[in-house]
């Protein structure tokens, strides 16, 4: 399925919805020219993207051409003094083409390197800021899995190819990679992936509501033999009226969000532990930031596990849970993203790749006709084993056995393979009766248009 959204997927503008169509070099440069008089950059032309190598030939080429720098996995280097590169891990190499620094005048030159870019990396051209680093936690130095290791700057992607003219959103390139929440490519930045993210949930903060705050309704402070707690509601009483003594359910909206979520004016606090007793004028951070922020920052991993008592997982916000980036997300095939299509049934999706044909063009059809036909193949096979009923987007870790066997089963026998001998341990393991016979027939229908 990747495979077919990469080759017959149209992308579109998720700020107009409509199409995204090539960009002109004009375009890029009115672009460059908007960042303002002053700007330094660097006109880079991304030759390799997270590719496996040594790329002596093509840096030694590039050196044949006159270019003098390159930045790879993210510093810049002179090509003679490049350091060798294990074949063994992917790599990012960018050609610096040009360095400027922004005026009304520059546009004849900013055409040429722009063009020199796109002629270079197969249609791209990237133009980095070089007085505007990222954070450190924003790199893949730093821990982020979804950058390219040359992303230690701001950076802004051009292409010929794919690019909103009206938001400047860019799809650098469309390939199976980048619908696959498995790879660097394709993966969700703010998730990572996973499709959901641990969360401080409010239901677990107070899983009693009927109880006093005294007695313990705010199940983290519960367990604390320190009067700070104490000390601090009670401070927040006077502010938002309310006593220790209070039940939760009895608090007003406005207490509520205050102890969860902190407070935007300043909040006088008393607290004394027997040895001193001191005053403080302050906002109050709130439970929930307070717990989300010791989460991030602790090194501990009892107190990491302590908090997470009181986390729960939702939807990741950015991608809603379907663990693709935004550029994989408008990719789409008949007004469908590929995450709307694996979280349809088997019998649905089987449907839906029935009757797709009837709506792609002629090239299209001409390109995706052998992809349709494996992925048609697949899905009816699952169909005949009695796994319609199964979301294309099903949690592997959520199957029971019988489940798991027929998957494994359909993978095998549904692949069409010729020359193959199967032995079958037990394949009815799981199965329903009515789907042994199904089974059966498949197998033998895959048998006999296999025998020569």
């Amino acid at each position: 399925m990747r495979l077919l959204f990469a080759r017959v997927g149209v992308p579109y503008s998720p700020a107009t919805g409509l199409p995204i169509e090539s960009q002109t070099v004009s375009q890029m440069v009115d672009r460059v020219v908007d960042f303002g008089e002053g700007t330094r950059l660097y006109i880079l032309a991304p030759i390799v993207r997270g590719r496996k190598g040594e790329y002596k030939k093509e840096l030694a080429e590039l050196m044949k051409k006159g270019f003098q720098r390159v930045k790879i996995d993210g510093q810049f280097y002179e090509i003679a003094e490049a350091p060798a590169l294990d074949k063994k891990y992917k790599h990012d190499i960018d050609v610096v083409v040009d360095r400027v620094v922004v005026r009304p005048d520059l546009t004849a030159r900013l055409a040429d390197s722009l063009e020199t870019c796109l002629t270079l990396a197969d249609g791209l051209a990237i133009a980095e800021f070089a007085d505007k680093p990222l954070p450190p936690e924003e790199t893949a130095a730093g821990g982020s899995a979804n950058k390219s290791l040359n992303e230690t700057h701001e950076r802004v992607l051009f292409s010929e190819k794919f690019a909103c003219p009206v938001s400047g959103f860019t799809i650098s390139e469309i390939e199976p990679r980048l619908f696959s929440f498995n790879n660097p490519f394709g993966a969700c930045p703010t998730c990572d992936g996973l499709g959901s993210q641990q969360k401080i949930d409010e239901a677990l903060i107070i899983p009693e509501p009927d109880r006093t705050l005294k007695n313990g309704a705010i199940a983290p402070w519960a367990k604390s033999s320190s009067p700070y707690y104490n000390q601090t509601l009670e401070a927040l009483g006077k502010a938002f009226g309310f006593k220790l003594s209070s039940k939760w359910t009895d608090l007003s909206d406005e207490a509520r969000h205050a102890i969860l979520q902190g407070t935007e004016e300043k909040i006088s606090f008393h607290y004394e532990d027997g040895a001193r007793s001191y005053n403080t004028t302050k906002n109050f951070e709130g439970i929930v930031p307070n717990l989300e922020r010791r989460w991030k920052e602790t090194d501990s991993a009892w107190a990491r596990e302590e908090i997470e008592r009181y986390m729960s997982a939702a939807p990741c916000p950015a991608c809603t849970g379907f663990r693709l980036k935004p550029e994989a997300l408008a990719v789409k095939i008949n007004k469908l993203h590929i995450g709307e299509v694996t979280q349809m049934s088997i019998r649905v999706a089987r449907d839906w790749f029935e009757v797709l044909p009837s709506h792609m063009n002629a090239k299209q059809n001409e390109i995706a006709v052998r992809i349709l036909k494996e992925i048609r193949e697949r899905l009816r096979f699952l169909n005949d084993v009695g796994l319609e009923y199964l979301s294309l987007s099903r949690n592997s870790g959520t199957l029971s056995g019988g489940e798991s066997q027929r998957i494994r089963l359909a993978s095998q026998i549904g692949s069409g393979l010729t020359g193959v001998l199967y032995v079958l341990d037990e394949p009815s393991i799981g199965l329903h009766q009515r789907d042994n016979a199904a089974a059966r027939i498949r197998c033998a229908t895959c048998a006999t248009s296999a025998t020569p």
